[in-house]
């Protein structure tokens, strides 16, 4: 009995992944982020939105956060079109910050160590263009840092790094129900319990 119970522990982690359960839920888009006067935005793909929102929406000098998709060539795509990859679009986050609290190149180094740079389309058992690795600058001056510190990473990690640094395009918020996800649903999700908490454990932030 014990060793099937260990078993069962073991394969849950692999069970796990970046989609919600099929619930009767509205797929309305959540509200776009409102920037303030001197504020900037910045948006990244890591992955699953849920794993670098609950990061992002840590960090002293960050507005606010929202996950949603970028990089693809459908207009106003449902969670199911970008999911299945036909949409062509990135999950993101499009973080809200205060230049003067946490700079762009402060964000850029949270998300090298949120996620491996270094695996085509893919972050563990998430597979698909969706969950690439990617950069959106929203002016010429993002563009040069995240390039720099594309190249400053680069002697973290074994192998090459895959990131994409594309000009941002539109934005799509996904539904609302996907907003601050881990911290609504990390007692009900193993998604949560086995792939996002402890990411932030190691990274020393709430979980």
């Amino acid at each position: 009995m014990r060793q099937l119970a260990l078993a069962i522990l073991c394969v849950l982690p692999m069970l796990a992944s970046c989609e919600p359960e099929k619930t009767a839920m509205s797929d309305k888009p959540a509200a776009m982020p409102v920037v303030p006067a001197g504020a900037e935005t910045a948006t990244l793909g890591a992955g699953c939105y849920w794993c670098i929102e609950a990061a992002y929406r840590q960090l002293d000098g960050v507005h606010s956060v929202t996950s949603g998709f970028m990089g693809g060539k459908m207009k106003n795509p449902s969670y199911e079109q970008v999911c299945s990859g036909d949409s062509g679009h990135a999950e993101v986050v499009q973080v809200v910050f205060d230049p003067q609290k946490i700079t762009y190149e402060k964000l850029l180094a949270w998300f090298w160590d949120l996620h491996d740079p270094t695996t085509l389309n893919r972050q563990g058992n998430d597979v698909g263009t969706q969950y690439r690795s990617a950069i959106f600058y929203h002016s010429d001056a993002q563009k040069k840092t995240a390039e720099a510190s594309k190249a400053a990473a680069a002697k973290n990690f074994r192998d090459p790094i895959v990131t994409e640094i594309s000009a941002a395009s539109e934005f799509y918020p996904a539904p609302d129900y996907h907003q601050d996800y881990y911290f609504q649903n990390k007692s009900k999700n193993p998604y949560c319990k086995y792939v996002i908490e402890p990411k932030l454990k190691k990274l020393k932030l709430d979980h």
